[in-house]
């Protein structure tokens, strides 16, 4: 029982590890189109900022990188490298504009030079100059580590939306206060996020946010930025 507890408490703290602002991937310096949708007048407080960072957990990763993500977990539980790739490659894809694909295969290098220096395997294995999107370098390292596939998913959601709250705290500008009322608005729908990516069939992946492919495809151009995407 004893250590049963010590394996479950460190797993937990691996994710802590892994959803941490101080992992060193840059995660701070992506916006995913919210400095463009806050520059048009989109998201104005911290109500249109709920809407847009509750479209973008609902249209986007319960569809498509928490689905991937957990495949891919999968996939190196079972010693699959051909699903490990092919889900990698396929998330890729479905990147639909450069800097969407740039944020993606940089915190994923970024991740993937990390977790080869902390020696795990499959990081690794990873053929060189591969393309490496960000939740397949979680879900290395997670299986590596044995966080579970349900609490990395989750680990992945609050990384994620802890930077999305920093950039609009920054960008609208919300104070200290505000960013906390929105965390806490958000926060209670994260499991049931992650229980839609685990129950979504296969022909059912991928996103569909037209809105944020304009803003992002917009901001590569935009004149002033504090923010690579």
């Amino acid at each position: 029982m004893v250590e049963a507890r010590v394996m479950t408490d460190l797993a937990l703290l691996r994710v802590l590890q892994l959803a941490s602002p101080a992992l060193p991937i840059g995660g701070y310096a992506y916006s995913q189109g919210l400095e463009y949708a806050i520059e048009q007048g989109w998201v104005t407080d911290i109500d249109s900022a709920a809407g847009w960072l509750g479209g973008l957990l609902e249209h986007s990763l319960a569809r498509l990188d928490l689905p991937v993500l957990l495949r891919q977990y999968d996939a190196l539980e079972r010693a699959d490298d051909g699903a490990l790739f092919s889900w990698n490659d396929w998330l890729l894809a479905n990147r639909e504009t450069a800097e969407l694909y740039l944020e993606d295969s940089q915190q994923g290098g970024a991740l993937l030079r990390l977790m080869c220096s902390l020696g795990v395997p499959a990081a690794q294995e990873w053929p060189t100059g591969e393309p490496l999107a960000l939740m397949t370098g979680l879900a290395m390292a997670g299986q590596h580590w044995h966080t579970g596939a349900h609490a990395l998913a989750l680990g992945a959601l609050w990384s994620w939306l802890e930077n999305q709250v920093g950039a609009a705290t920054k960008l609208i500008p919300l104070g200290q206060t505000d960013a906390q009322r929105l965390l806490d608005r958000i926060l209670p729908s994260l499991p049931a996020v992650v229980e839609i990516a685990r129950q979504l069939p296969g022909d059912e992946l991928g996103a569909g946010l037209p809105g944020l492919a304009f803003a992002s495809a917009r901001h590569e151009n935009q004149y002033t930025r504090l923010f690579r995407s």
